[in-house]
């Protein structure tokens, strides 16, 4: 699987998981806890390869695109320190679905930037090997990721 398909696979795993957050009614706590905690783990793994595998090949690779690299790294800072918060926070608390719908809105923003706009011209610049290449990577990867938000390269930036 290439990179990309890899990232895609990621975001459509999340956009279910953010529909199943939706549905849920607005005294389903515990479902929502349970699907909440989901996401975290979802979003903190794809941050992590995304950061630390895919981000710098495109730097490499497809220097034209460094200032979505640079844009997208500040989107995760505002997504990680997001997730660590929904992670401390009651799902009983009257900020809690707030603060979903405010990170769900921040991922899809950033989820359209990626495939509409980016992607395109990175698969064009990297070409399929270098892809398939990275797309092993990450996904081996995947094991090693942090579970806290915060251990996120870019929480700290």
């Amino acid at each position: 699987m290439d990179a990309i398909v890899l990232l895609k696979d990621d975001h459509k795993t999340v956009e279910r998981l953010f529909k199943q957050f939706e549905k849920a009614g607005p005294k389903a706590h515990k479902e929502k806890q349970k699907i909440v905690g989901r996401v975290i783990d979802e979003l903190t793994t794809h941050t992590f390869i995304e950061e630390t595998i895919f981000y710098p090949a495109v730097r490499e690779g497809a220097p034209d695109t460094d200032d979505h690299v640079l844009e997208s790294v500040e989107e995760h800072h505002v997504v990680v320190w997001m997730l660590s918060e929904l992670k401390k926070l009651d799902p009983a608390d009257e900020r809690y679905d707030a603060k979903m719908t405010v990170l769900m809105e921040n991922v899809r923003h950033h989820v359209e930037e990626e495939e509409q706009d980016w992607f395109p011209k990175v698969r064009e610049a990297m070409g399929r090997n270098r892809l398939r290449e990275l797309g092993e990577q990450m996904a081996k990867a995947k094991a090693d990721a942090p579970h806290d938000p915060l251990d996120i390269p870019s929480a700290d930036q």
